[in-house]
C-alpha cells in the first residue's frame, strides 16, 4: 500500500512503480491530480499501464454516460464530441474515461476491461480515453 498523507486539508498519495513515481494531490471537490516524473506529449497506453494495476479489477461507477459538448469561440454548441464515464480501482481515486463513441455501460459496480485504454497528462492532471468497454463475466 502506498503512503497516504494529509497536509493542511489536502490529501497526498505517492505511488511508486519500478519505472515511475506518481504523486497525487486531492482537495475536496477536485479531480485527480498527479505529478508524473516522465513526461511525454499526447495519449499513451504506457502511461495508463503505469497508473492502473492490470492485476486488480476495475469497477464501473456510472450508470449513464455524460456527453461532452463541443465549444467554439468559448461558447458551447449542441454538438456532442465524446462521452464520459466514471470508474474505480482499489488503491486509486475514481477516474473518468472518455469515449469518442457512445458505449453501452454494464450495471453499476460491474468489473470491466477497456479496449485500447490510454492516458495523457496535462498540467499535472491525468486524462483517460478508451475505444470501448467490456464487462468481465
Amino acid at each position: 500500500m502506498s503512503p497516504l498523507f494529509i497536509e493542511g486539508g489536502k490529501i497526498k498519495l505517492t505511488i511508486k512503480t519500478e519505472q515511475h513515481t506518481l504523486n497525487y494531490r486531492f482537495m475536496k471537490g477536485t479531480t485527480m491530480k498527479a505529478q508524473y516524473n516522465k513526461r511525454k506529449g499526447g495519449y499513451s497506453a504506457e502511461l495508463a499501464n503505469n497508473i492502473l494495476d492490470r492485476s486488480k479489477a476495475i469497477h464501473s461507477l456510472s450508470e449513464t454516460l455524460e456527453p461532452q459538448m463541443k465549444f467554439e469561440d468559448g461558447k458551447r454548441t449542441d454538438e456532442v464530441i465524446a462521452y464520459k464515464g466514471w470508474f474505480s480501482q482499489s488503491g486509486l481515486p475514481p477516474f473518468e474515461v472518455k469515449f469518442t463513441d457512445q458505449v453501452k455501460l454494464p450495471p453499476y459496480l460491474s468489473i470491466i476491461t477497456f479496449d485500447h485504454l490510454q492516458a495523457c497528462e496535462v498540467n499535472y492532471n491525468i486524462y483517460f480515453k478508451a475505444d470501448g468497454i467490456k464487462e468481465v463475466k
